[in-house]
C-alpha cells in the first residue's frame, strides 16, 4: 500500500512540475527604475555638468518585506549657447526603453515633483517615444513621461531636482533598484561628474548591500561602489552616457537588518537571553539562505554564516531542553551540507552530517511532535539514504549516527553535543537503536519523491523556499 502512495505521489509531483515549473524560476517582476532627465528629440547646447542623486532605501509601510527608495536628482544643467533655450525637458514614468515589468505589465512611478532652480514646477504626463536604448524589446513604441517647461538662459547654470518613490524588487530576502544614466546622452557632449548615492537606514555594509556576485537572482551591485557610513557611492566624471553606465544597487531588505541590529544588542545587553541568540542565529541564517535554498556564496557571507552558527551554538548552551532550536540549528547545517559538501563530493571533514542528524534526533527526544525535524529527516532520507532510512512505519533509522557508509557522502563518527544541561529535565521518548519515534504524518505533495532523483535539486530548492521563513 505504501508503494501505491509513494507511486501516487510521485505522479502528483510530476504533474504540478509540468504545469508550473518555468513559472517558478521566472523572476519577480521589475519596477520601473530612476532615470536621467532627458530633452526629447530637440538638439541643445546644453550640458549636464553634474548630477547628485540619491536612494534613500527605507522599509515600505504596506509589507515589511519589501523595501522602497525615495529619489532625489539633483542636475546642474549649463547653456553652452550664445542664445536662450526654451524646451520640455522629459523624465520616464515608465520603463525608459518601451520594455515590460517580464509579465507584460507597464507599471508607471506613481508621483514626481519637479523644481527649477528651487522653484516647483508643474509637470504633465505624456505619451512620447520610449528611448532608444540597445538593449530594447520594442514591447511597445511609446511611454509616458513627465513633461515639464524649462528655460536655460546662454552661460548660467540652472538647477533642476527631481524627487520621486521607487518600488525594490526581485527575491527576498533582497531588493534591486535601477538608476539608468544613459537617458542623459541627449544632453551636449558628456556628462561632467555623476556622484550615485545609496542610503540606508544604519550602517552599510558588505552584508547587508551585495557588492559580490552572491546570486541573488540579480548579481550583486554595480561595481566601484565606496561605503562610508549609512552610504554607498558611485563615482563618475567626463562621460557619455551608455547602456553600460547603468546601476544596479541589491540590498537586503531593510526590516531584516534591523532585526540583526536589534538581537544583537539584544544579546549584547543580556548574553544569557538564549532566546535572543536562537532569534539573531534564525536572522543571519534567513539572510544568507537564497530563495532556491543554497547559500548566499560571498564572503560577507560566509563571515554570516558562522555568525549564525555561533549564535545557535550559544542558543543551544543556554536552552539545551528546546527542542525547535535543535531543529533551527541542523536546518543551517544540512543547507551547508546538501548544497556545498555533497554535490562536489567532498569529506565532511567537519562532521556536519552527523551533527545535523544527532541535533534532529534530540530534537525529536526532546519533543516527538516537532514536525520541522521531522520533515527534515524526510529530506533527508530521499538525498542521503545512506545516511537517513524511513521505516515502513514511517518512523527513521538514523544509519549515519551507527555506521560508517561509503563515499560519495562520507562523514567522521557521531559527534558529541556538550550543550549545558538546563534545571529542568527534557522529556522522555522511547527510542530502538538507532530508530526515532514514529508520529510522522503521511509526507505532504511538496516532499521531494522516490525515484525522482533527477529532480530533486529543483524540488528541494523549492523545499526550502517554502522553509525558508520559518
Amino acid at each position: 500500500m505504501k508503494k501505491v502512495f509513494h507511486l501516487f505521489v510521485l505522479l502528483l509531483f510530476l504533474l504540478v512540475f509540468s504545469t508550473s515549473s518555468v513559472r517558478a524560476d521566472v523572476a519577480p517582476p521589475e519596477n520601473p527604475p530612476g532615470s536621467n532627465l532627458d530633452p526629447g528629440s530637440a538638439s541643445t547646447q546644453v550640458r549636464m555638468v553634474a548630477e547628485t542623486v540619491t536612494l534613500t532605501v527605507s522599509p515600505d509601510p504596506a509589507d515589511k518585506e519589501n523595501a522602497i527608495a525615495k529619489t532625489e536628482a539633483v542636475f546642474t544643467m549649463r547653456n553652452l549657447g550664445a542664445v536662450e533655450e526654451k524646451m520640455n525637458a522629459r523624465f520616464p514614468l515608465s520603463f525608459f526603453n518601451g520594455n515590460s515589468d517580464g509579465f507584460g505589465n507597464f507599471p508607471e512611478i506613481a508621483s514626481i515633483a519637479v523644481k527649477v532652480n528651487g522653484k516647483a514646477v508643474s509637470t504633465r504626463r505624456e505619451m512620447q517615444s520610449a528611448f532608444d536604448s540597445e538593449f530594447s524589446y520594442d514591447e511597445r513604441d511609446e511611454i509616458p513621461w513627465a513633461v515639464f517647461e524649462v528655460t536655460f538662459p546662454p552661460n548660467q547654470d540652472v538647477l533642476i531636482e527631481v524627487v520621486y518613490n521607487v518600488n525594490g524588487y526581485g527575491y527576498y530576502p533582497y531588493e534591486a533598484f535601477n538608476y539608468v544614466l544613459e537617458t542623459g546622452a541627449g544632453w551636449n557632449g558628456t556628462i561632467g561628474s555623476a556622484e550615485i548615492i545609496l542610503r540606508l537606514p544604519y550602517e552599510a555594509n558588505p552584508k547587508n548591500v551585495v557588492m559580490e556576485d552572491a546570486e541573488t537572482g540579480y548579481g550583486g551591485s554595480t561595481s566601484g561602489g565606496v561605503f562610508s557610513g549609512n552610504e554607498v557611492r558611485w563615482t563618475f566624471t567626463d562621460f557619455e552616457p551608455t547602456y553600460a553606465n547603468n546601476l544596479q544597487f541589491v540590498a537586503l531588505t531593510p526590516s531584516l537588518w534591523e532585526s540583526v541590529l536589534a538581537e544583537t544588542e539584544n544579546v549584547t545587553r543580556n548574553p544569557k537571553d538564549g532566546e535572543a541568540w536562537g532569534r539573531l542565529g534564525k536572522t543571519y541564517k534567513e539572510i544568507i539562505r537564497m530563495p532556491k535554498g543554497y547559500l548566499r556564496p560571498d564572503s560577507a557571507a560566509v563571515e554570516m554564516f558562522g555568525l549564525s552558527k555561533d549564535a545557535y551554538e550559544k542558543c543551544l548552551a543556554l536552552l539545551p531542553n528546546d527542542s525547535l532550536w535543535h531543529y533551527g540549528y541542523a536546518d543551517l547545517l544540512w543547507t551547508r551540507y546538501y548544497w556545498e559538501i555533497r554535490p562536489s563530493q567532498k569529506n565532511d571533514s567537519e562532521g556536519i552530517l552527523p551533527t545535523v542528524l544527532a541535533h534532529l534526533q534530540t530534537a525529536l527526544e526532546l519533543d516527538p511532535n516537532n514536525q520541522p525535524a521531522k520533515d527534515l529527516l524526510l529530506e533527508i532520507s530521499y538525498s542521503v539514504p545512506e545516511a537517513v532510512q524511513q521505516n515502513a512505519d514511517e518512523s527513521f533509522t538514523l544509519l549515519g549516527l551507527t555506521a560508517t557508509p561509503l563515499p560519495p557522502t562520507p562523514w567522521p563518527e557521531q559527534p558529541t553535543l556538550t550543550f549545558v544541561p538546563s534545571e529542568t529535565p527534557p522529556p522522555t521518548a522511547t527510542l530502538t537503536t538507532g530508530v526515532l519515534p514514529s508520529n510522522t504524518p503521511t509526507p505532504p505533495a511538496s516532499t521531494p519523491l522516490c525515484g525522482s532523483a533527477f529532480l530533486l535539486p529543483i524540488f528541494f530548492g523549492l523545499v526550502f523556499l517554502h522553509r525558508k521563513r520559518k
